[in-house]
């Protein structure tokens, strides 16, 4: 009987053995892949970057749909992120504040892509694909699912990312188009809407604005500044995606104008006597920037961490083409918006033998001028730093 009680020991101990090793695989893998991006992402002299997350959500390579770590918030200092392909927003939580994260709190699950977050009091406003929702936090960050309104509908399919900001009690909110290049029947689509947070009424803010995936108010100013992401199937190097500078009751030119007022004349076979997509009628770009680089998530600088020089300076996130013979993007710029000078800030995610190894898509800043980047192809969530 002993010795079949120390047979069967021996087996629970290879069988522990097994799976710890089955375990360790990926998780070394992981690290791996991990470091191999940090060694080949490059930053101005001084600048420090890190894995803040990682494991959430699964991305995929190109081509096709990317949903892993989205859109950011912070909500008392800790980080929230949307995780469409998890259907979930989770709470980043950095206890002994040393720019790693100590615990990963599920807030919400059971939605449908969630995208965008803002807060306002204690409670989350959540973008999906077809819905806007609001929930109560409770005091351990978790959504009081007792308290979930649903706000209003939102048009699904096409573009599917609905980007949400609250400003002066008023909720905006992008909605892409449904196509690459059509006259829409719904004239929510390829707009930006604010919503009164008060009786929820809905209206058209801006239109002709394709796919503005990420937008944000100037900390000064006041203006609000959005992303374009361009039509496709124009070549390589056309239309120009964009940077707008977005004001109440205009028109951005979408679907017959792109850039700096031209005509799109592929799509548009009507004659006019003088250019349709002229001012008054259409308002032109504030910055073109290389067709197909995918400009997603945005944030001006004004914190304490960077340099004087980058004080004031918009930093994009290029989320990388997928349907360029020669790839762009995959990494972040920054803009003097003084200037219009566009100059890279943080580069590498796609190698010189074009591997991708990240798809930057959002960034923000906390309280000390802390940078964080969120990467959906590889599921992490990046912190950006520097130190003399």
């Amino acid at each position: 009987m002993a010795e079949k009680h120390k047979k069967s020991n021996i087996w629970i101990v290879i069988v522990s053995i097994i799976i710890i090793f089955a375990i360790s695989i990926p998780l070394i893998k992981n690290n791996k892949i991990q470091n191999t991006t940090l060694q080949n992402i490059k930053l101005p002299p001084d600048f420090k970057i890190d894995i803040f997350a990682s494991d959430l959500g699964k991305g995929f390579n190109l081509p096709g749909p990317n949903k892993g770590a989205r859109f950011m918030e912070f909500y008392k200092d800790v980080l929230f992120v949307s995780i469409p392909s998890s259907s979930m927003i989770v709470a980043l939580h950095d206890k002994n504040k040393d720019g790693k994260v100590d615990e990963i709190i599920k807030v919400i699950d059971n939605l449908n892509r969630p995208h965008g977050i803002a807060f306002k009091d204690n409670y989350m406003y959540v973008a999906n694909e077809n819905s806007l929702i609001k929930t109560k936090l409770n005091d351990d960050l978790t959504a009081d699912k007792s308290t979930i309104e649903h706000v209003n509908d939102l048009p699904k399919g096409g573009h599917w990312t609905r980007t949400i900001r609250i400003k002066d009690n008023e909720l905006y909110i992008s909605i892409g188009s449904s196509c690459n290049v059509c006259i829409e029947n719904d004239e929510r689509r390829a707009s930006i809407m604010k919503c009164n947070l008060d009786n929820g009424k809905c209206d058209i803010y801006a239109k002709g604005i394709r796919n503005a995936v990420g937008f944000v108010f100037h900390p000064e100013t006041n203006e609000m500044y959005a992303t374009e992401n361009s039509r496709d199937l124009l070549g390589e190097d056309l239309p120009p995606d964009e940077i707008n500078i977005v004001k109440e009751g205009k028109n951005y030119g979408w679907p017959i104008c792109y850039g700096k007022n031209i005509h799109d004349g592929d799509f548009d076979k009507n004659v006019y006597i003088r250019n349709p997509c002229m001012e008054p009628f259409e308002e032109p770009s504030f910055i073109d920037l290389q067709a197909h680089s995918a400009p997603l998530g945005l944030a001006f600088y004004f914190g304490k961490n960077f340099p004087e020089e980058y004080k004031g300076d918009l930093f994009v996130a290029y989320h990388g083409s997928w349907n360029r013979k020669i790839p762009t993007g995959y990494r972040v710029v920054r803009i003097d918006i003084e200037t219009k000078q566009v100059h890279d800030f943080a580069t590498g995610w796609l190698t010189p033998e074009n591997k991708v190894l990240g798809r930057p898509v959002d960034i923000i800043f906390d309280k000390e001028g802390i940078m964080y980047v969120s990467d959906d192809n590889a599921g992490v969530i990046y912190r950006v730093w520097y130190e003399k």
